[in-house]
């Protein structure tokens, strides 16, 4: 009888044991270089808020290399690959069409602005049309304003875009340079620096962290900066959905309370973050910066008004209000800039 109490008490202060040490490993990578921000301090920074959250249940590792190209993220975390990253909307836009609304003319000021923005639409309006089926979507925000870098001249009007070549993202980026008379070549980000210093582009359409994190200091001549940015980009950060689905519903809380608006809040003050270095390196490059002038600001929002009537085409397609959209998120671009 002894001996039966002692195997009964051992089997439950074992169990005990096993529940208190269980631990859920996943992976996450980059598809952008070691030095980037996101590489650097959100991906472990989120992780650490996870490890937090879940009392140390759910640890996250990067792994040496991204398992995929860039725009074959969402199909790596879908298929296994890896269980965690990010991607922007632009490397997929028939896959991911709705996105595209931060990423129009006249968005926030600031990454961290867009993003709080974007992360607070997209959850009221657009999650609703399922666009990251296949992965547990964590969170969306976006980079920094987007620019203009130039190799050989100075841009400070439209025509002087005509028949250039301009590596782009794709997405809204990409047709923001067509209306504008360039040459769009979408290429994946980290290719920018070899198709710019070969001149097979003449000049890039990046946020200005970008400089920086892709060597673009050595190469580019000329910036040409609009008020908030002429465009931006929208990327969506998620999890495969088998982790997501064996996690105990205790870590599937904890996890989503540093998702969300945390996660886009803390993409978007990385972001920021970067885009002053890079800001900072093309004035210790001399780069030629000026400021896009008030016509040709106007010029180019007027040239690019086709972009937001196709966006609103688009979410009417997909069952949502795209006017109604529209206009509630520039007003909450503007609640977060009053700290809202």
């Amino acid at each position: 009888m002894k001996l039966k109490l002692l195997a009964a008490l051992t089997l439950v202060l074992g169990l005990g044991t096993h529940t208190a040490s269980a631990q859920t490993n996943m992976t996450m990578s980059s598809w952008v270089p070691p030095s980037h921000g996101l590489t650097k301090e959100f991906l472990p920074g989120w992780a650490a808020m996870v490890d937090k959250a879940t009392q140390g249940r759910v640890k996250l590792t990067m792994l040496p290399k991204h398992p995929s190209a860039p725009p074959g993220t969402f199909d790596a975390v879908r298929d296994g690959l890896v269980d965690v990253s990010f991607v922007t909307a632009s490397y997929t836009p028939a896959r991911h069409p709705l996105p595209l609304l931060a990423e129009l003319p006249g968005a926030g000021a600031t990454a961290e602005i867009n993003s709080v923005a974007f992360n607070r639409i997209h959850w009221k309006y657009l999650q609703a049309a399922n666009e990251y089926k296949g992965v547990k979507l964590l969170a969306v925000f976006t980079h920094g304003p987007g620019q203009m870098f130039i190799v050989k001249k100075a841009v400070t009007q439209v025509s002087d875009l005509a028949g250039m070549k301009v590596r782009s993202g794709g997405g809204i980026s990409e047709g923001a340079a067509k209306l504008l008379g360039a040459s769009p070549l979408v290429k994946p980000a980290p290719e920018s620096y070899e198709i710019l210093s070969s001149g097979v582009a003449d000049a890039t359409f990046f946020p200005s962290e970008s400089i920086k994190s892709f060597n673009l200091d050595k190469v580019i001549k000329h910036a040409t900066f609009f008020p908030g940015g002429f465009y931006s980009s929208a990327f969506g950060f998620f999890m495969n959905e088998d982790k997501w689905n064996k996690l105990s519903k205790q870590d599937q809380d904890a996890i989503t309370s540093v998702s969300g608006e945390v996660a886009a809040r803390l993409a978007g003050q990385v972001w920021d973050r970067a885009d002053k270095v890079g800001i900072d390196a093309l004035k210790v490059a001399n780069v030629a910066i000026v400021d896009a002038s008030p016509a040709f600001v106007a010029d180019v929002r007027k040239r690019t008004e086709p972009l937001t009537a196709e966006w609103v085409k688009n979410a009417n397609a997909k069952g949502i209000d795209g006017a109604k959209v529209v206009v509630e998120f520039r007003e909450e671009l503007k609640r977060v800039a009053a700290g809202k």
